[in-house]
């Protein structure tokens, strides 16, 4: 089986040094490289061609959301990236969710976390689930300032059930939640959430939980 092949950008050598430690005595992880900075990241990303970048958003230069940003806007972008942050409501975490982001981790998470995190956004999902990530979605969306047009001009191209699962995703329930909420087989939700990451052209599930607060679908502590 082939390893999840890793990059680390962040501007504190100890955090990448740490880091890759933990992470290379996993087994199925391997660290490719360190990046000190965003032009860093990029850089060695296109070199290295990295599945997972653990991508560390206050860094000198180019900071990690622009960094995202351009790792994730191609079209054909196959890396994922995972954020980093000191505290569980950073003021620019959900400007990198927005940004392309697979979700975000904080830095004193232990090594069982960190390779959970590194292996879920490796397989294409979004690291979503935490009670935290909720916290954060919810608190910056309402900061958002993007315009609202007319619920069903923003989500008109979704079923009913189809919007009702966007709602719970965007509330940070799992697969396996959700299929217990709406009473169907956990298959049933997985073709569902296939469907509106299709219909409404996202990556991923943190993309549909930040379209679906930031469209108005889910508001902010409801």
């Amino acid at each position: 089986m082939t390893n999840i092949r890793v990059l680390i950008a962040d501007d504190q050598v100890m955090v990448r040094q740490g880091f890759t430690v933990l992470l290379d005595a996993e087994p199925g992880i391997e660290v490719v490289g360190q990046a000190v900075d965003g032009t860093d990241a990029v850089a060695k990303a296109a070199e290295l061609r990295p599945d997972v970048v653990l991508m560390d958003i206050r860094m000198p230069g180019l900071g990690g959301i622009e960094a995202t940003r351009r790792l994730t806007e191609p079209p054909d972008a196959a890396v994922r990236v995972l954020i980093l942050t000191t505290f569980d409501l950073d003021e620019y975490v959900y400007e990198a969710l927005r940004a392309g982001a697979s979700g975000f981790l904080l830095k004193d998470a232990s090594a069982a976390e960190l390779a959970h995190a590194v292996r879920i956004v490796a397989t294409g999902d979004a690291l979503l689930a935490p009670a935290v990530t909720r916290r954060l979605i919810t608190e910056f969306a309402r900061l958002t300032r993007a315009p609202r047009a007319p619920l069903k001009d923003r989500v008109g191209g979704l079923t009913e059930r189809e919007t009702e699962v966007l709602s719970l995703i965007a509330q940070g329930l799992s697969n396996a939640e959700i299929a217990e909420r709406l009473v169907v087989a956990e298959q049933t939700v997985k073709t569902h959430v296939g469907r509106i990451l299709t219909k409404l052209s996202l990556r991923d599930r943190t993309q549909a939980a930040v379209f679906a607060y930031e469209t108005g679908l889910v508001r902010p502590g409801h």
